[in-house]
């Protein structure tokens, strides 16, 4: 099972933290700062797993799988029942869904658009389970949730633009009589 994921840059900054069980905001930045230790400090040449150690819960069945992307690290800490190799490819499939869907993705799009990575990492991974490792199926889902939202604002800005285009049309214009009503208190 996937017990967090995070993205932070090579500075440290977390980018994004998923965490699937709860731990206090003290512990989250706990568990970033040694995340980040432990795989900045690696050389590029080496395998990109690792023992977590007692990093989370203070059990040492955990893992973390990563990849290093530009100034991005992508980091799984996973327990002892997911393949190595799987995650690998299950980050390779985020990437390249953000990738696609930002059309070449940079820091700059996880910081301004986090609603859409969370989206995109929810339909990939729900309650630490993989549910979808199709890049194209994951995309299909985000443009019909790109369709509803537009959609949506475009029923929620009826009001304002019918106001809007009725005040464009001057002073000439009558407006039906509509009943003035005064309420009282009693």
């Amino acid at each position: 099972m996937i017990r967090a994921i995070m993205i932070f840059n090579n500075h440290g900054k977390p980018r994004l933290m998923k965490f699937f069980e709860y731990y206090s905001e003290e512990i989250q930045q706990q568990i970033l700062r040694e995340t980040y230790h432990l795989v900045s400090k690696r050389d590029d040449n080496v395998c990109n797993f690792l023992e977590g150690g007692s990093l989370i819960g203070g059990d040492s069945g955990y893992k973390l799988i990563y990849r290093h992307y530009a100034t991005l690290y992508f980091v799984f800490c996973v327990d002892s029942s997911e393949s190595e190799l799987g995650i690998l490819d299950l980050i390779q499939v985020f990437v390249e869904t953000l990738d696609k869907h930002f059309e070449n993705v940079c820091e700059l799009d996880l910081i301004f658009h986090i609603d859409k990575v969370h989206y995109i990492l929810a339909e990939i991974v729900m309650g630490g389970m993989v549910l979808e490792t199709n890049m194209t199926d994951v995309l299909t889902h985000l443009d019909a949730q790109a369709k509803t939202e537009k959609s949506e604002a475009g029923i929620t800005a009826a009001p304002a633009r019918a106001i809007s285009a009725v005040k464009s049309m001057g002073p000439n214009v009558s407006m039906p009589h509509m009943p003035h009503f005064n309420f009282k208190s009693h």
